[in-house]
This record gives structure tokens, sequence and C-alpha cells, in this order.
């Protein structure tokens, strides 16, 4: 009888590895590596990945997967030893987090985490983060000088971040409603606007508008190094079929989570997609207001008749001119302004100016309790309250804006 060796194929190369406390918690995971790389992967638990990524076996590693959920943040410690030791190996690193709070993720995020995926995985999520990983390019390497992403839109948007100096100035009622009423201010070709809210801790636009507020949201924020135009627009949800809104995250995150690199390629992303962007900024000054100031073109400061408004804009006049950042491209507008009959609040008005050494270039009038009904109904006050005469100044100033804005296009192209 004749026989034959057997022939033994050489096991495939484990190229990626899951880290977890029990892979078996994220079914949903092991289908989905298996899917993306059939046997060339391998499942560590935390205790051993760092002692692993660190010895030769792991140099064919090109990434590795950490699932955790909300049990795991008590070692967060131990996570990020386990991202420290793969980042030291030159492996590329993808979160993937369920029930996991933003402050956590972004302490992981921050110590090396190069994607998140939230858990339970949407489909081909896994599959395109990983492709994102692995054509990712090294920051560390020689920049061509060629952009990680690409504003593909044909426009050159009006950049306007509206900012409210003090708790209750109405900043983010400005923002939604200037946002709506340029959205419908007739023309040949009814302009496009967006409205992104970037108090990513305490945003109200969604609740103005009555927009629900998405996963998607935190995700863009998170990798914008990646960002097309394709996902900053399915981020973004549409209020009458004519403003479009990034709304806040779902949950409050640090404010410093997202990089002034990040809000730089969203502003830049929108601005090439729209004629208008309206920005919905947190009171508190953070590293990327910076960014969004020297972006704008006209960045108007909220401030209402009282000391706290007095006292806080005098700190920014202060912190931007001693930093010589573009102080004159600030418009201040004073909410609650004294009526016509006023004089005594008039002759207030102008000391507040002459004292602060600034001009009030806009007064907006107190529209009352129905104003705050209007944004509790979650709808603009075009919608609601037409005739109140807080709308019929917003849609004003909205006309001007327009206005100056289509004679600059108007003279570029003579």
């Amino acid at each position: 009888m004749n026989t034959s060796p057997v022939v033994q194929s050489d096991p495939p190369q484990i190229v990626a590895c899951t880290i977890s406390r029990d892979v078996q918690n994220f079914d949903l995971l092991i289908e989905d590596m298996e899917a993306a790389l059939g046997d060339a992967w391998g499942d560590l638990g935390f205790d051993d990945a760092a002692a692993f990524l660190g010895q030769p076996d792991a140099k064919s590693l090109q990434f590795v997967t950490i699932a955790m959920d909300a049990e795991d943040e008590d070692n967060l410690a131990g996570i990020s030893g386990v991202i420290s030791a793969a980042k030291e190996a030159q492996i590329k690193v993808i979160l993937i987090a369920e029930d996991v709070s933003p402050t956590a993720l972004h302490q992981l995020l921050r110590e090396g985490g190069d994607e998140f995926v939230p858990y339970p995985l949407p489909e081909n999520e896994l599959a395109r983060a990983i492709e994102r990983v692995l054509t990712k390019e090294d920051p560390q390497a020689p920049q061509s000088g060629e952009k990680s992403f690409k504003t593909t839109g044909d426009r050159s948007g009006v950049i306007i971040p509206v900012h409210g100096l003090a708790g209750g100035t109405g900043a983010s009622m400005m923002a939604v409603n200037l946002a709506w009423e340029l959205a419908n201010i007739e023309g040949e070709e009814p302009a496009k606007v967006c409205l992104l809210d970037l108090d990513f801790q305490f945003g109200s636009a969604s609740t103005y508008l009555d927009l629900p507020r998405r996963e998607a949201v935190l995700e863009l924020l998170t990798d914008t190094a990646t960002m097309d135009a394709e996902s900053f627009m399915q981020a973004m949800l549409t209020f009458g079929d004519k403003l479009h809104v990034l709304t806040a995250p779902m949950d409050m995150i640090p404010l410093d989570m997202i990089t002034p690199e990040d809000i730089g390629r969203l502003i830049e992303m929108a601005s090439s997609h729209f004629d208008y962007v309206i920005i919905d900024m947190p009171s508190t000054m953070v590293e990327w207001s910076q960014t969004v100031l020297e972006m704008a073109h006209v960045y108007f400061a909220m401030i209402e008749l009282d000391m706290r408004s007095a006292q806080n804009t005098l700190r920014l006049k202060r912190a931007l001119q001693s930093e010589d950042l573009p102080f004159e491209k600030i418009r201040f507008v004073l909410n609650r302004a004294p009526g016509f009959t006023d004089m005594n609040g008039k002759s207030r008005v102008k000391r507040l100016s002459d004292n602060l050494g600034i001009s009030i270039e806009v007064q907006l009038p107190d529209g009352g309790k129905p104003v705050m009904q209007a944004t509790d109904h979650g709808a603009p006050l075009a919608e609601t309250i037409a005739k109140n005469a807080l709308r019929k100044e917003i849609l004003k100033l909205a006309k001007s804006i327009h206005e100056v804005n289509e004679a600059d296009a108007a003279e570029a192209r003579a």
C-alpha cells in the first residue's frame, strides 16, 4: 500500500488581537473580527497584554482592539498601560466601548487610542475602523503638505460664532434664530445655512429646535482627520428642510477632548458646504476658542446691562489684547436692551460702552415670556411669535448680514 505524507499548511500569521477582560462578553466583536481577518487574530486579557506587546512575537501585529465596558473603568490605569505598550511597539489601537463614560473615553483617546467604535458594533463599522487605522498617516512622519482630509464643497461660507459672556444672556437663542432667519431669506437662490453647537456639555440647540441628539456626533468629532463630506453631512440633522444642525453630543464630554485641529477641520468642512456657518459657543474659553475666533468673519459676544457682563467683557478684552488676538472681530450684542422711552436705561448703556471702551452695535429688545415659551416648544421665534419685537430685530440683523455678504460677493466678482 502506497502512503504519502500529509501536507500541513502553516497557520495564518496573527496580525491583530482583541484585548479585554473577557472577549466572550463581546460576541459581536468576535464575529466582526472573524469576518475581517478569518483566523489571523488572537485574544489577550488585560493582565497579559502589556507584557506580550513588548515581546518580539508582537511585531507581526498591525492593530489591537481594546474592548471594555463600565466595569472596566476601575482599571483605567491598566488599560492605559496596554495602550502605551501598543504605541511603543507602533501598533494601532481601536477602542471598543460599551456604556463607558465620556471622561474615561477621553482619557484613553488622549493616551493614544487611534479609533473609537461604540458597542454594540454598528454594521461594518469595525471593518471601516480597521481600514482607517491601517491607512492613517503616522503623525510623526514627514508631512507632504497635503491635508489628511478633503473639503470637497464649492462654497466659502461666512463664519459667525455667538458667545455668551455670562450665563443666561441668550446666546443659544440668538444663534438658533439667526441661523433660521438666514436660512429663510428670500432670493434667487436660498442661502445654505448650518448651525454648529460647540457647547459640548450644555448645548441646547437641539432643545430649541426639538431635534434628537445622536451618537454620530461624537464619532465625527473624535475622528476629524478622516472626516469627509459624507460623514459630516450624515452627522447633521435638518430642521424645516432648510437648516442643517450639528447638535451637541448625547453625553457631556470634556471641552478639551476636542483639539483645535479638530475644530479647525470641522469649521473648514462646514464653510466649504454652506453659505453661512453659525456657531453656538460655550461660555467657557478653551484651547480651541482661539481657533474659532481666528476663523470667524464676525464674532458676536452677547452681554446684558449688568455687572457680570461688564466684568467678563473687560476680562475678555484684556485676554485677547494681551495675546495679540483679533479683538476687532468681536461685535457686542446687548440683549434685553432698554426700550425706546427708557432714557435712564439709554444713559446706562452709553456709560457701559464708554467705560469698557467698546461699541455696542446691536441692541435686542426684551421679548418677554413668549420667547422662553417658544424655545421650550422647540421652534424658532419666526414660527411661533413672528411679530415679537425680539424676533423682528434678529430678522433685521440677518438681512443686514446677508446684504453685506451679497455686496462683498458682487464686488469680488467685478
